[in-house]
């Protein structure tokens, strides 16, 4: 399966969900957004909603200073 992360092509051998991906990049769940092929995932969906081959995925970091 071929996806695109921010701009970058990334091969995996099978489908996976959303949160098996931010595991796999070693991003916790907790501090990052997550769109798929134009549509923001909700963090509550992260679990069921699985990757397919071609899908374009935008990853942001929530980063806090003051």
């Amino acid at each position: 399966m071929q996806v695109l992360i921010n701009g970058e092509t990334r091969r995996f051998d099978a489908p996976m969900s959303v949160s098996a991906l931010l595991a796999a990049l070693e991003l916790p769940a907790t501090k990052v957004a997550v769109e798929r092929n134009l549509e923001i995932v909700p963090r509550s969906a992260f679990a069921e909603t699985t990757l397919a081959d071609g899908d374009r995925i935008e990853i942001v970091h929530f980063v806090g200073g003051g």
